[in-house]
């Protein structure tokens, strides 16, 4: 039978339990209503008739995280591993070590709200789905009774919009132009031009190696990648999925480059196309590759875009001319559809106005 005491501004609910013939009640309190304290003593007499022991020892919410990493987390890569590790000193910095017990709903929901402030609703979204995971795996254990992450309202600040990272097709079209113009600079050249006509990912583009460029068949293969930061892996490594390994067509006039490019320079020990014997990973930086986009776009007098903002411009160009988004989609190496669509949404939308004019048009032509 449980009882319950009101303790200054919360509830607490005692639950008799009698352990090899002593007395070991259970006690909990912090509950903001008296009809909230019952719920959670009824459920403790419901496992106790199961023959279940509730989980007394307080697990610190900081260390069981950390430790959830160490578990379940072992095999992933070092970029994923840094991001969960940023995590883990969000908890600690916010919670310390108190016990997921005492985490409550409200609790958590305030939480987010704080750290959503300064935030990107992106940034926010991944932190929940870290804390999430690890919080289903003490639901699953019996540590807690109550996920307290469920149903979470998500919010943030605006990300910049899609719409502004890509160049449009006119823009694309001048700095393509002035790309072939200037390959004769330095090899950087080369790199944004194959990031332009190919959309693929930095860390893509600089694993690239010779024998990935089939000349006969104007084709490249992207299966796998290059660390080029201190929190990726070391050298070649994955894809970022398994949908990423993939086979593209890429334009002739962009493979005869790379195959005259190959004819006229030497190879080097790694293998790698954008190879930089200078560099800290020994291939052009993603810095060095910005700054330099930065300063064309500059000089064209076109609104700056990151290198990231080629692989969108790619795209988007690609969607706008009524290439298929499920093709655009398999090019990209996206996960599923719902990613491109997701990111590509102002496109999608404007390619909709066209769509509902043809189909109009279709109808009203029959009739003449």
């Amino acid at each position: 039978m449980a009882s319950f005491i009101k303790r200054g501004q919360t509830w607490q609910y005692t639950v008799s339990r009698m352990v090899n013939g002593k007395s070991k009640p259970i006690r909990k309190g912090g509950f903001r209503t008296k009809k909230e304290a019952q719920t959670a003593a009824a459920e403790v007499e419901a496992e106790l008739a199961r023959g279940i022991a509730p989980h007394l020892k307080p697990e610190p919410f900081n260390k069981y995280f950390k430790d959830w990493i160490k578990v379940y987390k072992s095999h992933v890569g070092k970029n994923t591993r840094e991001r969960l590790l940023n995590t883990y000193d969000t908890i600690d910095k916010h919670f310390g070590d108190k016990p997921l017990q005492d985490i409550t709903k409200r609790e958590y929901q305030k939480f987010i709200n704080e750290y959503a402030e300064t935030r990107a609703k992106s940034t926010v979204r991944k932190l929940n789905s870290h804390i999430r995971s690890c919080v289903k795996e003490a639901v699953d254990e019996g540590i807690i009774r109550v996920d307290f992450t469920r149903n979470v309202s998500i919010s943030g600040l605006d990300a910049k919009r899609s719409q502004d990272k890509h160049l449009s097709y006119a823009d694309s079209k001048k700095l393509l132009r002035h790309l072939y113009r200037n390959l004769d600079v330095s090899l950087n050249y080369y790199l944004l031009l194959l990031a332009l006509t190919t959309g693929m990912r930095f860390a893509e583009i600089v694993g690239l190696t010779r024998k990935d460029f089939d000349f006969k068949n104007n084709t490249i293969s992207i299966n796998k990648t290059w660390g080029y930061t201190n929190k990726m892996h070391d050298g070649f490594g994955p894809t970022k999925n398994q949908q990423s390994n993939r086979e593209i067509k890429v334009d002739e006039q962009t493979m005869i480059t790379f195959k005259n490019l190959f004819e006229t320079t030497p190879d080097n020990i790694t293998k790698l196309v954008f190879y930089s014997p200078s560099s800290k990973y020994k291939v052009i930086s993603n810095g060095a590759s910005n700054s330099l986009l930065k300063r064309i776009l500059s000089e064209l007098k076109i609104d700056e875009i990151s290198l990231h903002g080629l692989r969108h411009t790619h795209a988007s160009v690609l969607l706008y001319k009524g290439v298929s988004i499920y093709y655009v989609s398999e090019r990209l190496g996206h996960s599923d559809i719902e990613t491109t669509l997701r990111v590509y949404t102002h496109v999608v939308k404007e390619l909709r106005v066209k769509d509902e004019e043809k189909s109009i048009e279709v109808y009203e032509r029959m009739l003449v």
